[in-house]
Order: structure tokens, then C-alpha cells, then sequence
């Protein structure tokens, strides 16, 4: 035991300051960042992490004490971090989502959301065109709990009444932007996931979330009511049925994958356009609760139906912006 207390002791004697050197330098970074150290003890740390690696390996095959072995590969572990790992704090890795994470993915996917688009205008329109001739087929088009007695039954006083109706107290808005946030985001999460399926189940959801909005224009252009209807839609729509149109695209392109894997193999593909996509889905979620505020709040708030369209083409050109504006031509 003397023996290998001694031998330990030695160890430690011979290469204890360049392990607490090494911590000294890490220490530096996980106070101030990188940016705390100079570029010459930028470049020590990696020669220093390989030294504590060596001793670390002689420690353990030479059967040293068990705290001498515990805090080198504690010190190990922290130096792999910071020379492999991500260097940049949770402020700055949220700001790169923001900046250039998420609108590059979403303009990764411009071609599926060019289809996911085109899929729920088409419903829309079709939708538009069959409760118009025969209003039977908004009940079979427009689920109950959505239209909350709007239907063709319903007298064209209580559908205008509908579109500028004030609820009463700040609690009541919460409730309902908390429902219409969870709705959309279960709506949105369905159309990613269900791509799996080779893309049909999500083409079928985005469709069926267009035929509800043309079975309703439908409904409210039957009374003269389009103008109002439409403000008060877009509002919020914009910003709603954009997001489920990116979770759509994102789920097309999950589904392309796994049918048409092309030179990678069908892993591969499904891998990468799940990366692509979560980063998408990570947005559409921030995008939905946008969407819930807008329609929970705003559209109680913002009556006359000028001001809600304004409120609707200002969203429009901040979202076009932020995701396909000219300074972003440069695809990362």
C-alpha cells in the first residue's frame, strides 16, 4: 500500500500542473467562453487534453488510486467537450435557430412547399365549389366543434355576428389561444409524422385543413359576407396556414424519402430529412403560438375588417420576409 502511495504520488507530482493548467483554461471558458482565451491558449488546450488523455490511460493500467483516476477523466471529459463539442452558449445557439438554422431548412423544403400549398388551395377551391352549389356538403366538409354553429342553417344576422364578437375578460382570450395553439399544433404535428407513410396521409390532412377553410368561405360568401369572413380569417391565417403548409412540406419530404432514397440508402435519406424537418417542426410550433396570440387576442381586439387586413398583409410580408428575402439568397 506504501508502495503505491508513493508511486501515486509521483505520478501526480510529474504532470499536476499541466492538469491544473488545463483547468485553469477551462475554467476561463465556462466563466467568459472562448473568447476569454488567447489565441496561444487556445491552441495549448488541445495539447494539454492530450497529455491528461495519456495520463489517464498510464493511470488506469498501472492501477493508481481510484480519485486520482475519477478527477482525470472528469478533466478529460470537460477538455472533449471543449474541443469537440459545441463551443457556443444556449443564447447564441438559439439566436443561430432564429438566424439561420430554421429559414434554411424551410427554404430546403421550397419545392414541397410549393405541393403542400398547392394541395390545400386545391381543396379550398373544390371545397368553395361544391358547398356553394349544394350547402349539404359543408356538414361532411366543416367538423362540428370547428364551426360551432355556423352552417348553412344558421341565419346570415348570427354568421355576421360571429365575425366581430368581443369575449369578455382577459381570461376567456387565454383560453381560447391556449385551445387554438394546441388544436393547430396537433393539426401541424399530424401532417410531419404521418409523412412517414409515403406521403399520403400527410397530403390528406393538408387537404382536409383546406376544404374546411373553402366549405367555410363558402358558407359566409353565400350571405355576402366574404370581406368581413376573409379579414377574419387572415388575421391570424396567415401565419396559421403557413405553418401547417411547412409542417405538410416537411412531412412530404420525410415520405419522398423513405419511397425514393435515390443514391443514399433509405436510412440515410429518412435521417437527414428528419434533421431537416425537426428543425422546421422546432419553428412551426413557434409560428402556431404566433398564431394562437393573433387569433386568441387580436382578432377580439382588431375589429374593423380594414385594420384586420392590414394586420394579415403585414404578418404575410414579415414571414416572407424573414424566410425568402433577398439577403438570404445564400443558402447555408
Amino acid at each position: 500500500m506504501a508502495e503505491l502511495q508513493l508511486k501515486s504520488h509521483r505520478f501526480r507530482t510529474e504532470r499536476e500542473a499541466d492538469w491544473r493548467r488545463l483547468e485553469s483554461l477551462l475554467g476561463r471558458v465556462h466563466r467568459g467562453g472562448a473568447k476569454s482565451l488567447m489565441p496561444d491558449e487556445l491552441l495549448e488546450v488541445p495539447v494539454l487534453y492530450r497529455q491528461a488523455l495519456s495520463s489517464l490511460s498510464l493511470a488506469r493500467a498501472i492501477s493508481l488510486d481510484q480519485q486520482l483516476i475519477l478527477y482525470l477523466e472528469s478533466l478529460c471529459a470537460r477538455a472533449y467537450f471543449f474541443v469537440y463539442g459545441v463551443r457556443s452558449r444556449p443564447s447564441e445557439r438559439v439566436a443561430r435557430f432564429f438566424t439561420e438554422d430554421w429559414p434554411g431548412a424551410v427554404r430546403g423544403l421550397w419545392r414541397e412547399t410549393l405541393v403542400s400549398a398547392a394541395i390545400g388551395v386545391l381543396a379550398a377551391v373544390v371545397a368553395y365549389v361544391l358547398v356553394r352549389q349544394d350547402p349539404d356538403w359543408f356538414n361532411a366538409l366543416m367538423p362540428g366543434a370547428m364551426a360551432q354553429g355556423r352552417d348553412p342553417s344558421a341565419t346570415t344576422a348570427f354568421l355576421a355576428s360571429t365575425l366581430h364578437r368581443k369575449l369578455n375578460g382577459h381570461e376567456a382570450l387565454e383560453l381560447l389561444a391556449t385551445f387554438l395553439f394546441t388544436h393547430n399544433s396537433q393539426i401541424a404535428i399530424f401532417a410531419f409524422a404521418l409523412g412517414f407513410a409515403l406521403c399520403l396521409p400527410a397530403a390528406a390532412l393538408i387537404a382536409f385543413n383546406g376544404a374546411a377553410l373553402g366549405a367555410f368561405l363558402a358558407l359566409f360568401g353565400s350571405r355576402g359576407l366574404t370581406v368581413p369572413a376573409v379579414g377574419w380569417i387572415m388575421i391570424h391565417g396567415v401565419t396559421e396556414l403557413f405553418a401547417i403548409t411547412l409542417a405538410g412540406a416537411a412531412g412530404l419530404s420525410l415520405g419522398w424519402a423513405a419511397a425514393f432514397p435515390g443514391q443514399r440508402t433509405r436510412i440515410e435519406a429518412i435521417g437527414q430529412a428528419g434533421r431537416r424537418g425537426g428543425l422546421v417542426m422546432a419553428g412551426v410550433i413557434v409560428m402556431l403560438f404566433v398564431a394562437a396570440l393573433l387569433e386568441g387576442f387580436a382578432r377580439q381586439l382588431v375589429q374593423p375588417d380594414l385594420a384586420r387586413y392590414a394586420v394579415a398583409a403585414a404578418t404575410a410580408v414579415v414571414w416572407g420576409g424573414y424566410f425568402y428575402g433577398p439577403w438570404r439568397r445564400k443558402r447555408p
